[in-house]
């Protein structure tokens, strides 16, 4: 073979190659733009100079403190300053951020800062009982620092620790960061929620986070001085990256403690709000708030949502609300959102069901995704473009995790092929776009036919007197499972079993109606994703 002649004598250094890494937007935003508004959190003003001054101050500290490269620093923080400040000063001193679900119990934490290897633990003083709850149970002995947050005033949950303030305040603000040596070095890690056995710890990088970051604003068309208000949680796949791509843009970040509609609200008509990020259930909480709590504001707001597919009327009530509403879809393992509904103006002149049918839709690939496609699991061959054959989501790209933290059989069986499995199983129609049918563990199995759950909730979230929907496998003796819908009724209707069998039967297969409805509060995850996986146990109960 010829050798390459523009592959001589010219190679990487430092003047013509740098590692790519989110830090740099911090970096930048700050020298180009120190007075902008990098934060907002009640009454607290932060800016950008500020913001970087203070994350140096943190990697200064850390450093101080034995952190150095791969050293894993865990934070179980609210959607606070001082989780923004952790996204970057913990990977400036070399170190691996940890993001914690608040909502998680003990032993689960445990677990993970054991296989984390959590060298240091920041904790927000409402969550300070519970981390050493879980430290009890650790065998880590981290360093403790108590984040002492202004906007939780509960008097009876002082607990004697490092203060955050005090320990950022050692640090040098004029510390010299670590760039990673290799582009490729992890920034964070974060956890499945482990409902198939433990938790796997998801090691991302530099480079994933930097270009997800900017794939983010590309996608969203967001401007520079946008204002991002935090309903998302950070400690979700670090905030879907959004704590990297608000630099970027020089944007504000409104930080909101609990998810509640009456902050939200007045964060959209006080501070300007122009992006948000949630799942259904927030926007629910937003339209069915009371006229009292509703403001009115100026901006056409986008809202991302990366859930199950939004109701047709809870879509048309954000858009005479001022929302416009997008889809998206990703994993942990792929830093979040990596596929985008990507919108035609054509379309919005159809009908409003038609839209809705539409918007129901998974997607496209983003920008920086190189690979999206819906393969069958046996022959790694995509399935035709049919939007009827079912096979298996898979990614390829470099928003792809580097894999599963010390856990090397995983990480195989997820990259067979030279694909990610995402065991998602979906459908791509004639245009390109994907769609979601199922997990491949959600998919009920009746008499030999598959049934999909989504498509069973599809319809019912259809029918008026249904607000939320979860559809899962219920043993049978003859037919092995059957479909079991568990529904909660909206706000002032009224619907029995027989009523929703009905309009089942009149949109679906026989054998694709549920052979029970069962009405009663369906359990969540902190994100607001439906935990399927205790749906399905008390179905198991029910049979």
């Amino acid at each position: 073979m010829t050798q390459n002649p523009y592959n001589t004598s010219l190679d990487r250094n430092p003047a013509n190659y740098q590692p790519l890494t989110p830090l740099m937007f911090l970096e930048r935003a700050a020298t180009v733009f120190p007075d902008h508004t990098a934060m907002v959190h009640g009454a607290l003003r932060r800016s950008y100079a500020d913001f970087y001054s203070r994350s140096r101050q943190l990697a200064s500290a850390l450093a101080a403190h034995g952190i150095g490269r791969g050293d894993t620093v865990s934070a179980m923080l609210a959607n606070t300053p001082a989780m923004l400040e952790c996204h970057y000063g913990v990977p400036m001193c070399g170190g691996v951020l940890h993001s914690i679900n608040t909502r998680l119990d003990a032993a689960i934490i445990a677990f993970q800062l054991d296989h984390a290897m959590a060298k240091v633990v920041i904790v927000d003083r409402e969550f300070m009982a519970l981390m050493q709850e879980a430290l009890a149970l650790a065998s880590v002995r981290p360093l403790l620092i108590q984040y002492d947050d202004p906007e939780f005033t509960d008097p009876t949950a002082k607990v004697e620790a490092i203060d955050y303030d005090a320990f950022v305040a050692s640090g040098d603000a004029e510390f010299a960061w670590l760039m990673p040596e290799d582009e490729w070095d992890a920034i964070s890690i974060n956890y499945t929620s482990g409902t198939t056995g433990d938790p796997k710890g998801v090691v991302s990088h530099h480079r994933g986070a930097y270009l997800l970051a900017q794939g983010n604003a590309l996608t969203a068309s967001m401007p520079k001085h946008a204002v991002y208000l935090w309903t998302l949680p950070m400690f979700h796949c670090n905030g879907w990256c959004f704590p990297w791509t608000l630099s970027a843009i020089i944007g504000t970040h409104v930080c909101l403690r609990q998810v509640r509609a009456e902050p939200i609200w007045a964060a959209l008509a006080d501070e300007g709000v122009t992006h948000l990020c949630g799942a259904p259930i927030v926007m629910s909480l937003m339209i069915s708030a009371p006229d009292e709590v509703k403001r009115k504001f100026d901006q056409t707001v986008q809202f991302f949502t990366a859930a199950a597919p939004p109701p047709e009327k809870l879509l048309a009530d954000m858009k005479d609300a001022g929302f416009e509403v997008t889809h998206l879809y990703g994993l942990t393992e792929t830093y979040g959102p990596a596929v985008v509904n990507d919108w035609h103006a054509d379309w919005s002149d159809l009908p409003r069901a038609e839209q809705a049918r539409l918007k129901s839709r998974q997607g496209v690939r983003y920008l920086p995704l190189e690979g999206l496609e819906v393969l069958d699991p046996e022959s790694m061959q995509p399935v035709p473009r049919d939007g009827v054959t079912m096979g298996e989501v898979m990614f390829r790209g470099n928003v792809v995790m580097k894999g599963y933290f010390r856990n090397p059989k995983a990480t195989e069986e997820a990259f067979a092929g030279g694909w990610f499995h995402s065991g998602d199983l979906g459908v791509r129609h004639p245009d390109g776009y994907i769609q979601l049918k199922d997990r491949s563990k959600d998919v009920i199995i009746s008499g030999g036919e598959n049934i999909s759950s989504i498509e069973v909730e599809e319809v019912l979230y259809r029918h008026d007197a249904v607000a939320v929907v979860a559809v899962v496998a219920m043993p049978h003796e003859r037919w092995g499972e059957t479909p079991c819908a568990f529904v909660e009724l909206a706000a002032g209707q009224e619907a029995d079993a027989e009523a929703l069998r009905t309009w089942c039967r009149e949109h679906l297969a026989h054998y694709k109606v549920p052979g029970r409805f069962v009405f009663t509060e369906i359990p969540r995850t902190s994100t607001g994703k439906i935990q399927k996986f205790a749906l399905r146990e008390k179905a198991r109960e029910l049979a």
